[in-house]
């Protein structure tokens, strides 16, 4: 059987991140605050370049967009990124959280059990007035 073009997918994004959200780690704002200066923590923000040069980031996070996530983590691809694979513990955000609830779950599933993600993502940061730095490259 073939799928008419916009019909309902046999399962929605809504459901994949609702199935992830049941194994993960949500942290809420105030969890991820209190881990800013942690130096056992890396937040990791996994949104889009532009949404960083437009809306800047939480502060001390490192970026690693969601496209390349799962091989900059994985010591065994040509493009692993030490720095994310340096034995302190990963916090994910995206924009609202549901990009950084599904990484969450493919790190997990690839080995990593020491990833949570921030619930309600940047945007629920922003809303409740926590600190943002502009993003820089360097």
């Amino acid at each position: 059987m073939t799928r008419a073009p916009g019909a309902p997918l046999s399962l929605s994004s809504a459901a994949l991140v609702a199935s992830a959200q049941e194994t993960i780690t949500t942290l809420d704002q105030q969890d991820v605050l209190a881990m800013l200066e942690d130096p056992t923590v890396q937040i990791v923000d996994i949104r889009d370049i532009r949404e960083l040069e437009r809306d800047g980031m939480i502060p001390g996070a490192r970026h690693a967009p969601r496209g390349m996530l799962e091989f900059w983590i994985d010591p065994e691809s040509p493009y692993h990124k030490p720095e994310l694979d340096d034995g302190r513990r990963l916090v994910l955000y995206c924009g609202s959280g549901w990009r950084s609830a599904l990484s969450a779950e493919v790190l997990q599933r690839m080995g990593r059990d020491d990833v949570a993600h921030l619930g309600g993502g940047f945007s629920g940061w922003r809303k409740a007035g926590l600190p943002v730095a502009e993003y820089s490259k360097g």
